[in-house]
């Protein structure tokens, strides 16, 4: 298959699909940080040309209810409306196949709920992040927490708080992968997970 990767600097999901024989190009404003197949670029030059399959992670900035309390500072609904726009954008491309990840948030009230929601340890990396898939004309990903007669064991153990409230007992600061400091903490945050990549080129592709 042809498969667009959009919105991948880290090359992560590209590099899982090639190895599985596919031609793949991953797509976003950065350089790749892998060396291969990558279009620095807007998304929208290349989306036309003729893929098969495309697996996007529009930015979630905007979008993301991890940000509520700055939900109405000034400017953030044109920023919100102008990333749904471009969520939207992406999913009624010309292209057969579709899946876009993104956390749980705006698009889930003004699109539809996420056809999926896993986690990194579903698929072996040790990390609880809830992750939303939405999907058009692929399967959903499947996991076992155990071996069984249809499928091996696929998950690790789901990580535990790193401390509860002594008040509420509330559990507090889970494990959710949250990479990297300062001004590089945002892209850290953006790089997938290498489980879930492989998961995605085994399964779909």
């Amino acid at each position: 298959m042809r498969i667009l990767v959009a919105c991948e600097y880290s090359g992560t999901v590209r590099e899982a699909f090639k190895a599985k024989g596919h031609y793949a190009m991953s797509c976003d404003l950065l350089p790749t940080e892998i060396p291969g197949e990558h279009y620095q670029g807007d998304v929208f030059d290349i989306i036309g040309d003729g893929w098969d399959m495309m697996i996007a992670f529009p930015p979630c900035t905007y979008l993301s209810f991890v940000g509520l309390r700055h939900w109405n500072k000034p400017g953030r609904k044109e920023n919100r409306d102008a990333a749904a726009d471009f969520f939207m954008r992406l999913w009624n491309a010309d292209i057969p196949k579709i899946a876009i990840e993104n956390p749980l948030g705006h698009m889930s009230r003004v699109f539809r709920k996420p056809d999926q929601v896993i986690h990194p340890y579903y698929f072996g990396d040790p990390v609880k992040k809830r992750t939303c898939i939405w999907l058009k004309n692929i399967p959903k990903l499947t996991w076992s927490a155990s071996d069984t007669l249809f499928q091996v064991k696929t998950s690790t153990d789901k990580p535990k708080p790193l401390y509860f409230l002594s008040t509420t007992g509330k559990p507090v600061n889970w494990v959710e992968g949250i990479k990297g400091c300062g001004k590089d903490r945002s892209k850290e945050r953006a790089r997938f997970w290498p489980s879930i990549a492989q998961a995605m080129a085994d399964q779909w592709g």
